[in-house]
């Protein structure tokens, strides 16, 4: 199986080459990115086969049976719908897309080619105790949910003398606010989706330093945001994601239930109580601690045909809808309800 990697920054030479590597009967096939002497340097600390000129190349080429997909959200539409109208299976890294509408148009290409895995990669916060999580949550461990809240915060945006960031500029991010999708996936994978989103946000330093340019650049992504929503389920649900709030204590994910709580840290770990009793570790059940998995969790989709859990293109899409809703209530003002 030979794979092509459109795209080399430090996720994909963190986790997705090395990961391919691990795996027996891979091929890294080529490199596209973002010139040609930056593909030539990742091509020679990875012993990558060849670099091509462009990631239209790579994807038209024969020689590549799939495509990992390692650049920033502006370019995951029209690669991904490239490389699958090409015959390709596709890796695609997260946010999925721009907006929701660019990621229904992704998912309509995976269903014009239903032989080809297409999959996006997940959000990675609770690989280890979440599918324990979601068992509790379905069989009632703490009665009906009534309450969830989300906090995300740190203090990366308060120098204005930082550097701008892709995810603080929507010609490269679109409509994903921060690290808000990421976590919007993480609920989704719990609790299910969300019926309404009310959201504010705000942005404190208005210009970066640019050094692709040399210049100052604008930031239009807000560096805080606050979402209040009902899931489906009926539960009432608070997200707080900042970049300006310095020493938050209280970062995690709580569900409260009828009958008891769960706590959920962002080292992965968790703790869950029945009302009035001491809080006790979430134990993850045998064999749902798997780690990150992503490039053989792929692989094992293409050469058996087994369906992608962990992401496909129509969870995707879900978590696009939250957050295209949430970017809409912020400029509309208004309460947002999802169908």
């Amino acid at each position: 199986m030979r794979i092509g990697f459109v795209g080399a920054g430090a996720n994909t030479r963190d986790r997705h080459i090395p990961g391919f590597q691990a795996i027996e009967g891979i091929e890294l096939a080529g490199v596209a990115n973002r010139s040609r002497e930056s593909g030539e340097r990742v091509a020679a600390q990875f012993g990558i086969a060849r670099v091509f000129d462009s990631p239209e190349a790579l994807i038209a080429d024969p020689g590549v049976d799939a495509v990992c997909i390692g650049t920033w959200p502006y370019m995951h539409r029209e690669f991904s719908i490239r490389a699958l109208e090409a015959g390709k299976h596709v890796l695609c890294e997260a946010r999925m897309a721009m907006d929701a509408d660019e990621a229904e148009e992704m998912l309509a290409a995976a269903e014009r080619h239903p032989e080809l895995v297409a999959q996006i990669v997940p959000a990675p916060f609770d690989l280890r105790s979440g599918p324990t999580i979601t068992r509790l949550l379905r069989e009632g461990a703490i009665g009906e949910v009534r309450e969830v809240t989300v906090a995300s915060q740190n203090g990366g945006a308060l120098d204005p003398a930082t550097p701008i960031h892709w995810r603080q500029q929507m010609k490269y991010s679109g409509r994903n606010i921060g690290m808000l999708g990421i976590w919007s996936e993480v609920i989704q994978r719990w609790l299910g989706d969300t019926r309404t989103v009310t959201a504010d946000g705000a942005i404190f330093v208005r210009e970066r330093p640019d050094p692709t340019s040399g210049g100052m650049a604008t930031v239009d992504i807000p560096d805080t945001v606050t979402v209040t929503g009902e899931l489906a389920n009926g539960a009432h649900i608070t997200y707080r994601v900042s970049s300006v709030a310095a020493g938050a204590p209280d970062n995690g994910i709580n569900v409260y239930g009828t009958k008891g709580t769960i706590r959920w840290l962002p080292n992965d770990t968790a703790t869950i109580a029945a009302h009035g009793q001491p809080f006790e570790p979430i134990v993850p059940d045998a064999g749902t601690d798997r780690g990150w998995r992503v490039e053989e969790d792929f692989v094992n989709s293409v050469r058996t045909g087994a369906p992608v859990r962990l992401t496909n293109f129509a969870d995707g899409l879900r978590y696009m809808q939250f957050v295209d809703a949430a970017w809409r209530s912020i400029n509309e003002g208004r309460a947002i309800e999802l169908g």
